[in-house]
């Protein structure tokens, strides 16, 4: 049976590394049915994101191993979509001890995954270019990416222009750290048995269910005035639930550093997250 499942994991890895190729040689510009061998113009996009995942999903793995709570390794799922993926996944199964192995298990993923994505955006925003709005506004019309706190900060510092008066034509590196750092934001919700579930439960105990319960209308109302996709993750937030199981030892306190990891993961989610990923031009 583990030899069973293991080729699973290995098989969705493998998919997904072939859809995220597929979708990065399309953000190439490259009509991979027509070019086939210029598929590879894909793998800096793809092997980008990839790792970003994987780093998220290990870093969840090898906690949950540390404190001894059974976790599967990530399941990857690909996807016929833009980026080739819907993200990955790991299976835990509960209980978990205390707040201590909580926070770790629940903080490592987005903190892992955010620096790699810091990296990447850093790095592909120096291979980008930049084109003055008004004559991207003549060539095309499109969809345009929203920016986080912390992806406006890079793009200021690194490219030293005006975000007004230019648009960044961002490189399939830029553009998976960007999108790390939004799934950082999605997985950082303080919600359920999101990682930001997990932590806000770890720092606040039974105050998170009052949290949860106000973030998920806060999503609805965001989906109305501000991105459509808030709406999809406001229902998907009621299906999955609002509450997150006790931990079997609670009156254990966190110590001073994983207090400060918690907080640190609520700042970065203020970085990361962004109110409208995705508009028109």
């Amino acid at each position: 049976m583990p030899n069973k499942l293991t080729r699973v994991h290995v098989i969705l890895f493998i998919l997904t590394f072939i859809t995220t190729t597929l979708a990065g040689a399309m953000l190439s510009g490259i009509a991979f049915w027509e070019e086939p061998e210029k598929l590879h113009r894909g793998l800096p996009f793809s092997l980008t994101l990839l790792f970003i995942l994987l780093v998220h999903e290990f870093s969840h793995y090898f906690m949950s191993r540390r404190h001894h709570v059974p976790a599967t390794l990530p399941y990857f799922i690909p996807a016929p979509s833009i980026i080739g993926t819907f993200g990955a996944i790991i299976k835990m199964k509960p209980p978990i001890p205390d707040r201590r192995a909580l926070i770790d298990i629940g903080a490592s993923g987005p903190i892992g995954g955010f620096i790699i994505a810091l990296i990447a955006s850093a790095v592909g925003l120096g291979l980008s270019d930049a084109m003055p709005l008004d004559e991207l506004h003549k060539m095309q019309a499109g969809l345009q990416l929203g920016n986080s706190l912390i992806f406006a900060l890079l793009s200021k510092i690194i490219l030293n222009i005006d975000p007004d008066k230019y648009e960044i034509i961002l490189h399939p590196v830029a553009f998976a750290g960007w999108i790390g750092l939004l799934v950082t934001a999605l997985n950082l919700l303080p919600i359920g048995q999101l990682d930001g579930g997990h932590i806000t439960y770890a720092l606040l105990g039974e105050r998170h269910e009052v949290i949860s319960k106000v973030s998920i209308p806060v999503l609805g109302i965001m989906g109305v005035f501000s991105w459509n996709g808030w709406l999809v993750w406001a229902v998907l937030m009621l299906i999955i639930g609002y509450r997150h199981p006790p931990v079997v030892y609670p009156a254990i306190e966190l110590d001073p550093r994983r207090k400060l990891i918690g907080w640190a993961s609520v700042a970065i989610f203020i970085l990361t997250f962004t109110p409208m990923p995705i508009s028109g031009m």
